[in-house]
């Protein structure tokens, strides 16, 4: 195995100021709330227009669309809410018998409120909204409030509204960054405290939703978007380099990594990315360029097995592979957020409208952790249910291992069933401190 090339990341100095900026602000919206997120909006977007979107924004939203680019928002919200559906009915409730009179199940029940944050910045993110909002709503959350942040003069870009509104979303805010992430988890604005934060942001967004963890649910900790590409000597080296370059757009930090068992396919994507690179408009041109000279990689290895150890450590947020036998990696690949298979198939498909999730996990993650799904609106809970003569059973074993851990709170509860349920009965309850108990 060796490197064609190798990353080379600047120096990247410790980023204390943003937790800084992230936890003053949060306590400041704690404190005013609205007001205090109203100032946000204006102070750092501009915007001081009513926060809670109205009817009549989303008929102007709507109306300003052509037919042709809603029927493409109505395709990707068709083929992402299909996928959830097919999610959701993978989960089952169920209801089993252990032993003669006890009884366990599970039940999937819908968190009541959800926060979908959608990113505004450089780029039109409606396809984020129908992957969060359209995703919660096949889940059954009955209460959806979506997030996004409105410019100073064109307010909320109409694809995301008309998305937004689609989709399924109950209430939509005119905030952005920490503010929204706040006014989400606190309920401002709609009196209804979000039970889990969804959705991909910029760094104090991913640093918001981090501190507020525990007071609610998260889906991801998001970092720069990532892409790798296995390929071997079958892929054609114009697609693999059109496919690492398109996704280094994203940013100037976005790791983009081809793993490769041919050398001669290696060479010709590192010759051919300058000039795909040089084709972008501004925008995404500075963002490549610069993704591409520091965090590129393009690493040669010498069998599939071996492209498969180094594509688990990477554990990259979108993989795909160009190379034979694509039921052969499927089965052998284990560390990726979503994976996308054969020359076909591209990263942008699942980031705009093939069906799967683009909320994926970064940094690593997905060593332990998929994307968002309707799962992560859905708690699994459990129930059980006894009759006396299983509780005649479990409680004796109840007792003594309490007792064995020194929990004799938790063995009387057993105790006094047994007591109450076979008085003329003497059980063997354990020992606490040495000294056996007996009922």
């Amino acid at each position: 195995m060796h490197y064609i090339k190798k990353a080379n990341p600047p120096q990247q100095a410790i980023d204390t100021s943003t937790a800084a900026t992230v936890r003053q602000m949060l306590d400041a919206i704690a404190l005013g709330k609205e007001d205090a997120a109203r100032q946000y909006a204006k102070d750092l977007d501009g915007w001081d227009g009513e926060i809670v979107v109205g009817p009549e924004a989303f008929a102007k939203a709507e109306k300003s669309l052509s037919a042709g680019v809603k029927d493409d928002i109505r395709f990707a919200r068709d083929r992402v809410q299909a996928f959830a559906r097919h999610q959701k009915d993978s989960m089952q409730e169920f209801q089993t018998e252990l032993m003669p009179g006890l009884l366990v199940g599970q039940r999937l029940i819908p968190c009541q409120t959800a926060g979908c944050y959608v990113p505004g910045g450089r780029y039109a993110h409606a396809a984020s909204a129908i992957m969060s909002v359209g995703t919660a709503s096949v889940a059954g959350v009955k209460n959806i409030v979506a997030a996004t942040p409105a410019s100073r003069d064109a307010g909320i870009h109409p694809a995301i509204l008309y998305a937004m509104q689609l989709c399924g979303a109950s209430t939509v805010l005119a905030l952005g960054g920490v503010q929204a992430v706040a006014a989400l988890a606190n309920g401002l604005f709609t009196g209804k405290p979000a039970d889990i934060i969804v959705g991909p942001g910029n760094r104090f967004v991913a640093e918001a939703k981090r501190m507020l963890f525990g007071q609610v649910g998260i889906d991801v900790i998001a970092g720069p978007t990532e892409s790798a590409v296995i390929a071997d000597e079958t892929a054609d080296p114009a697609i693999v380099t059109m496919d690492l370059i398109g996704q280094a757009e994203h940013g100037p930090d976005s790791p983009v990594w081809l793993i490769t068992t041919s050398e001669a396919l290696g060479q010709e994507v590192l010759r051919r990315a300058p000039d795909v690179i040089a084709a972008l408009p501004d925008l995404a041109r500075a963002a490549a360029t610069a993704a591409w000279r520091d965090y590129a990689e393009i690493v040669v290895v010498d069998s599939r097995e071996q492209a498969v150890e180094v594509s688990d450590r990477y554990a990259c947020e979108h993989l795909q592979v160009m190379a034979k036998d694509l039921d052969w990696w499927l089965q052998n690949l284990s560390n990726y957020g979503s994976l996308f298979l054969g020359e076909e198939t591209t990263v942008a498909y699942g980031d705009k409208c093939s069906g799967t999730n683009h909320i994926l996990p970064t940094r690593g993650a997905a060593r332990y952790s998929g994307g968002l799904s309707v799962g992560k609106f859905i708690k699994t809970v459990t129930w059980q249910r006894l009759t006396r003569d299983a509780s005649r059973a479990v409680g004796q074993v109840a007792a003594r291992i309490s007792r064995l851990e020194g929990m004799e709170g938790h063995a009387l509860t057993g105790d006094i069933r047994l007591k109450k349920y076979y008085p003329n009965e003497a059980f063997e309850l354990g020992t606490l401190g040495g000294h056996a108990r007996h009922g």
